[in-house]
């Protein structure tokens, strides 16, 4: 039998279209966090990418909430982030001036007499596109698709954070990943003993992973680890994912404390998305407590950084491996999976493949990155985190004044008479050489990681 292209052409039509369905249904009708409230700046836009749209993030004071409008302004098509919020609590854009207030409606256009301003400003074609947002457990949620359809949808929040009695350690980072490729990383439980031995495992913890799929749907699936990390040491594991981006870990150790370890994947667009990670804690006692809490939040977040560069050196590689032997639809045979800890990963691309389709379909991904871009902190994270850029700021502001206290000591040991003064000025100068090599320090690593895992460091076992 012939099959005519007439038939073929409307057969590709129909599947593309059910694809596109598919999408806006599990993908742009969709929350997703895009900052956490206490990084953003309600004094200036914040500028975001969310599905392949731009965005810009603002503060309405005369509203009292944040706004999200599409990162273009109507007259000459310039990003509005780039602007500034104007005496009257307005979005201004940067190139001719225009205001537009938090319903997105232009209220002045500098360049036009009075009468005509009020005709431009009533049509459609000088607002900006709006977009639907909300807060909720510290975080800022905008929603991807149409406004109208916003309250429809519920806020992607974990139910259980919202009980008493929670220490919330967060931190966030854009990464050179689809969301996919995330999401599927932090869902494999089995990897963590090896990808992340001397951060946060051991090898010598490595086990079957006798996990089993307790439920699935439209809008997502829970799986039960009953034995838990550590060769059970720790207790039983308990695994959700709700589509289409967020995912946790929970698990009691008992008579220690209950800790999660939670993930929203927003996808930016094709190999890109935004990490934002939680680790909620509820301890037994007050020590581990108060301990956490001494911690300064960008120290954390240091820490943080280099349990995620461990996998994030051949993550970025993988995806494009999986994209040239067919993508997620070729999962099975691209990748042999024998074993029960696969199932974590087997159910989020069953997810993908009988349900929403890939985040961003037809988009080809980029480039591949270099270890050098790989490993970039200060665009991914410290210019964005209220916390980390302080500290940077802190540590470029007190350097000058170590290195006046360095060459101060210098000139005094060489011309301060007697050998007391002399052995003083000395431990001096070697506490004052020590701190000028730990602020150097600091500063690199709020600015790069050094790319080296450190799994991969010898021990006297392995030399």
């Amino acid at each position: 039998m012939v099959v005519s292209p007439t038939v073929v052409a409307a057969s590709d039509a129909a599947s593309d279209a059910a694809s596109q369905e598919r999408w806006q249904e599990h993908w742009q009708q969709r929350w997703y966090p895009v900052a956490y409230l206490q990084d953003l700046d309600p004094r200036q836009p914040t500028a975001f990418t969310l599905l392949e749209q731009d965005l810009v993030l603002w503060w309405d004071a005369a509203a009292g909430q944040w706004r999200a409008f599409a990162d273009v302004c109507p007259h000459r098509l310039v990003p509005l982030s780039e602007g500034r919020l104007n005496g009257r609590g307005e979005l201004e854009c940067p190139y001719h001036g225009w205001s537009f207030n938090g319903e997105g409606r232009c209220t002045a256009i500098p360049q036009a007499d009075p009468g005509a301003v009020a005709t431009a400003c009533a049509s459609a074609r000088s607002a900006c596109r709006a977009y639907a947002t909300a807060t909720g457990q510290g975080l800022l949620f905008v929603f991807a698709g149409d406004p109208e359809r916003a309250a429809t949808a519920p806020l992607p929040l974990v139910p259980v954070l919202e009980e008493p009695g929670w220490l919330v350690q967060d931190t966030f980072r854009d990464l050179p990943m689809d969301a996919l490729t995330l999401l599927e990383n932090v869902l494999d439980v089995s990897h963590v003993p090896f990808t992340h031995h001397r951060t946060v495992g051991r090898r010598q913890n490595a086990a079957p992973v006798a996990a089993e799929l307790t439920s699935s749907g439209p809008e997502g699936f829970t799986l039960a680890w009953p034995e838990g990390p550590r060769r059970g040491k720790l207790g039983s594991q308990f695994t959700t994912f709700v589509a289409p981006g967020l995912m946790w870990h929970d698990l009691t150790a008992k008579g220690f404390a209950r800790f999660m370890t939670v993930v929203y994947a927003t996808p930016i667009r094709a190999g890109e998305c935004r990490l934002f990670a939680r680790f909620p804690f509820q301890f037994r006692s007050a020590l581990p407590r108060l301990l956490l809490r001494a911690r300064p939040v960008w120290l954390q977040h240091l820490g943080n950084h280099t349990v995620l560069e461990d996998d994030q050196v051949f993550l970025h590689g993988q995806e494009r491996v999986l994209a040239e032997r067919g993508g997620s639809g070729a999962l099975a045979q691209a990748c042999f999976l024998p074993t029960s800890a696969d199932v974590y990963v087997q159910a989020l691309h069953n997810w993908v493949n009988t349900i929403a389709g890939p985040p961003a379909p037809g988009s080809a991904l980029p480039p591949r990155w270099g270890r050098a871009a790989l490993m970039d902190r200060y665009d991914s994270h410290t210019r964005h985190c209220r916390a980390c850029s302080g500290a940077l700021r802190g540590v470029r502001r007190w350097r000058p004044l170590v290195l006046v206290a360095l060459g101060l000591e210098l000139v005094l040991a060489a011309w301060l008479p007697g050998a007391a003064a002399r052995v003083g000025l000395l431990v001096a100068l070697g506490f004052t050489a020590l701190l000028l090599r730990q602020l150097n320090r600091w500063e690199r690593l709020l600015l790069r990681g050094d790319g080296h895992p450190p799994r991969n460091a010898l021990d006297r076992r392995d030399a």
